[in-house]
């Protein structure tokens, strides 16, 4: 049984007293010395180690630094215990312990650079992978029996049928608000019933494909992250390679399509519930019939409109699915870079959305579709 370690300080007058150390300056028993230790005050002029029965680095380390701080001699020290002290004697921890850091006008820079460098880097990896999905395309179209259709429509439900409640519910209460919030503004010009214009065409041009395929992003674009990034992990992926079967053909186009297939579909879902629930608002705040509201639609909004939408659905589809995939096959290491990827694919998916929206939202007005 370890008796731990006791002390025991004799007054020397104003010279300082001895403090006198004894039983065992170990690890698991020392704490509570060093606590004592710690609230003495007043000087010490030496600290004796002769009734100690034994002493490892962390109770050398203790003595060396109280005999510091209270400029004492250590007495009666055993040849081993010597030997402890005087590799304690030369540490000082009053060193500082936090790494170097550049400053401000250097770091921000420097910081720039390698995000600019990486981006470099992440440019050609997005080239490379969509070469690969071309290369796989082109395998089974030369190979049609190859292709797995049972995936594609498998995940065709999860991204698409599984969506359209959450999709349905959001498009919906978007169409309430533009029309509320519209009304609202109209009414200040006497024109509230160029709230049916307002509704049909935003939410056909704009709002029923983008918050759509933010909604996908989040939804199946983190997903296909993280599936694949686990199977990546988990060495599945490799196995497939071992035995012959393309990872791409089998677990990245089918997703790829779906996404593209189904965004085209949920898209005109999104606008035809967003115009239900303007029509809703029309109905029981702006004293517009509902079926007025909506024979109203046909009349006030083009065709052309309906294009954009459905223009821009599958390519912000083939944006979504191709960010996720891409980061779950980036994944390496350990779990943590599964969230990590998941949440770049996430984010990289939405952000690439909104810039091409705002491209062809230039373009169609250059062509005479604005």
């Amino acid at each position: 049984m370890q008796s731990g370690a006791q002390h025991l300080l004799e007054d020397g007058g104003a010279d300082g007293g001895r403090l006198v150390l004894s039983g065992e300056l170990t690890l698991p028993v020392i704490a509570p010395l060093e606590r004592d230790l710690k609230a003495l005050a007043g000087p010490v002029a030496s600290v004796d180690l002769a009734g100690v029965e034994e002493i490892d680095t962390v109770g050398a380390w203790v003595v060396c630094r109280f005999a510091r701080e209270h400029n004492s001699e250590i007495t009666g020290a055993s040849p081993a215990a010597q030997r402890l002290l005087a590799a304690m004697h030369e540490i000082d921890a009053g060193g500082d312990t936090h790494p170097h850091r550049l400053p401000v006008w250097e770091r921000v820079p420097t910081k720039l650079g390698e995000h600019v460098f990486n981006a470099r880097g992440g440019v050609y990896g997005v080239v490379g992978f969509f070469g690969q999905i071309i290369l796989g395309a082109g395998s089974l179209l030369r190979h049609p029996s190859r292709f797995p259709l049972k995936a594609l429509v498998h995940q065709m439900e999860l991204v698409g049928v599984s969506a359209l409640p959450i999709i349905g519910l959001m498009s919906f209460l978007i169409g309430i608000v533009i029309a509320q919030q519209g009304s609202v503004q109209l009414e200040q010009f006497g024109a509230e019933a160029l709230t049916v214009n307002l509704v049909g065409r935003i939410t056909l041009r704009e709002l029923g494909v983008l918050m759509t395929a933010i909604m996908v992003a989040g939804r199946s674009g983190s997903a296909f992250a993280a599936q694949i990034g686990t199977m990546k992990l988990t060495e599945e992926i490799d196995a497939m390679r071992t035995i012959g079967i393309s990872p791409i053909e089998v677990l990245v186009i089918p997703r790829i399509l779906a996404a593209t297939f189904m965004m085209i579909l949920l898209g005109f879902y999104a606008a035809m519930m967003a115009i239900i629930g303007g029509a809703v608002v029309g109905q029981f705040a702006l004293g517009i019939p509902f079926f007025t509201f909506l024979v109203r639609i046909q009349e006030v909004v083009p065709v052309h409109d309906l294009w954009v939408g459905l223009i821009k659905a599958p390519v912000f589809g083939l944006i979504v699915a191709l960010a996720g995939c891409f980061h779950g096959m980036q994944v390496h290491g350990n779990s943590e870079e599964v969230g990590r990827r998941t949440t770049m694919a996430v984010v990289s998916a939405i952000f690439a959305v909104i810039v091409l929206d705002a491209f062809f939202a230039v373009f169609f007005t250059e062509i005479g579709w604005g």
